[in-house]
């Protein structure tokens, strides 16, 4: 069984229902909506469009608005796109009107003010590269040094230091309150610096709010790690922008730091941009992108994230379904136990607070108590996903199954790694409530009679704590 979570984003190439139901079917964890493509109309179309079809499937598929944040933006190269040549001079002016070979307008009216010569300007996570000569009057003229073909409205990477934008802007913020209204999932806050920005995205903690993803792609982000970790639900290495701010030769280090560290502190890691590229276009994937996912994969991501492969490209079922077996065959090759004494030994709370103390030391508890009887699953029953995802750290090779009461919390964890998220409406006193839940699953055909499961849940099912441990062999 798979571990390893898939999102797959969406576009013109996965609009249809019937692509989406081939992407659930391939092995789509969930849906990624990237709303600096579009309009707010069309991110709620394309949202309702999921729900409907997950609903027709049965299954839970998480969806995670991605909000645009304080991005420049080139004006669009059309659907078609347009070669910049090598050693070409190209000019760069603020404004929005339709870019070309010989002119590109730049979504940004600080332009002129933050850009030097001598800046290397990465256009479209390194489809060209342009090297800044000088200012004059009111433009930019740039040499080509790397040219490539540029569709749609790719991003420049501009020196985040220099970058006169707040996150999240006025423009994410409506947006949101959109989103919020339609019961999104999961939000995905672009160039986060500091976990004050986290903080001023100013919704209700999850799972009455959406869970909030931080994008590290920052300088800033990196030296304010562990607040922003603490401050959000899960973090995404985005690594296009990540890699335009860094040297590229620290980028895969970072991207083992910033998944250990959010594993160690209970949050989901995704690991996005470029995963298998050449998708876009082409059958299969390079043998360089095979390893860049399994490696991931070893790195202790949770989930892998598809960008314009399944939103721009040729077949997005096909690409979600190599996703996935390469995921699959990486899951088996993990080191559970190199993996778990690691965490064991480095081990930190997930969050402050009686409660979360308690829920997190039962939780190390059942790793240990199901990895020394080989229990065939550990069962967690939680109200807002906490004790589920605590669980998940320790990568046990066992399943996990995850319940509760609240929808937004079952497709919420179709985030988090190894998780198996279903809806139960079992409740009562432990002892009912546990034989419930282990009727549910072996109708599920998840457990089976005589399975040995450590089960995770409160004393009753509205206890504000994990704090009961039971080992049950199914009846």
């Amino acid at each position: 069984m798979r571990r390893t979570k898939i999102i797959a984003s969406l576009g013109p190439a996965s609009d249809s229902e019937a692509v989406l139901k081939d992407m659930i079917h391939a092995g789509m964890d969930v849906a990624r909506i990237n709303l600096s493509h579009g309009s707010i109309d069309d991110a709620l179309e394309r949202y309702r469009r999921v729900r409907k079809v997950a609903a027709d499937v049965g299954r839970p598929i998480g969806i995670l608005g991605d909000l645009p944040g304080p991005k420049v933006r080139a004006g669009t190269f059309g659907e078609h796109g347009v070669e910049l040549d090598y050693d070409r001079i190209v000019h760069l002016v603020p404004g929005n009107e339709p870019s070309t070979d010989k002119l590109i307008n730049v979504d940004y009216d600080r332009l002129l003010h933050d850009v030097r010569p001598g800046d290397r300007l990465i256009v479209g996570d390194g489809g060209a590269v342009l090297l800044v000569d000088s200012l004059g009057g009111d433009k930019l003229a740039a040499r080509v040094v790397h040219g490539g073909v540029l569709k749609g409205r790719p991003g420049i990477h501009i020196p985040a230091d220099r970058l006169h934008m707040s996150t999240p802007t006025d423009v994410d913020l409506k947006y949101l309150d959109a989103l919020v209204e339609a019961d999104i999932d999961m939000i995905a806050v672009s160039f986060v610096r500091s976990a004050h920005d986290i903080r001023r995205v100013g919704t209700e903690p999850h799972p009455r709010g959406p869970l909030v993803v931080a994008k590290i792609e920052t300088k800033a982000a990196i030296e304010n790690l562990d607040g922003i970790i603490n401050a959000s639900g899960a973090i995404m290495v985005a690594r296009g922008d990540l890699g335009a701010e860094l040297p590229i030769e620290d980028l895969p280090h970072l991207q083992k730091r910033i998944i250990g560290r959010c594993i160690a502190l209970g949050r989901p890691a995704i690991t996005a941009t470029q995963m298998l590229e050449s998708m876009v276009n082409a059958p299969a994937p390079t043998r360089a992108e095979a390893s860049d996912v399994a490696n991931a994969v070893f790195d202790g991501t949770s989930c892998v994230m598809l960008s314009g492969e399944t939103a721009v490209g040729n077949d997005p079922a096909n690409v979600v379904r190599t996703m996935a077996r390469i995921a699959e065959r990486a899951d088996q090759e993990f080191d559970y136990a190199g993996w778990t004494h690691e965490m064991a030994r480095s081990h930190m709370d997930e969050a402050s607070g009686a409660d979360a103390v308690v829920t997190d030391a039962m939780t190390m508890a059942a790793w240990r108590v199901a990895t020394e009887v080989d229990a065939d699953a550990i069962i967690a029953i939680s109200g807002s996903g906490f004790t589920v995802r605590a669980i998940a750290r320790f990568r046990p090779e066992m399943r996990i199954l995850g319940y509760s009461t609240n929808e937004r919390t079952v497709r919420q964890l179709t985030m988090s790694w190894g998780a198996t998220p279903a809806l139960t409406a079992a409740s009562g006193e432990n002892q009912e409530l546990v034989a419930g839940i282990l009727q549910q699953a072996k109708a599920a055909g998840d457990v089976r009679t005589g399975d040995i499961v450590a089960v995770l849940a409160g004393n009753t099912s509205r206890a504000a704590a994990t704090d009961t441990l039971r080992l049950v062999r199914v009846p």
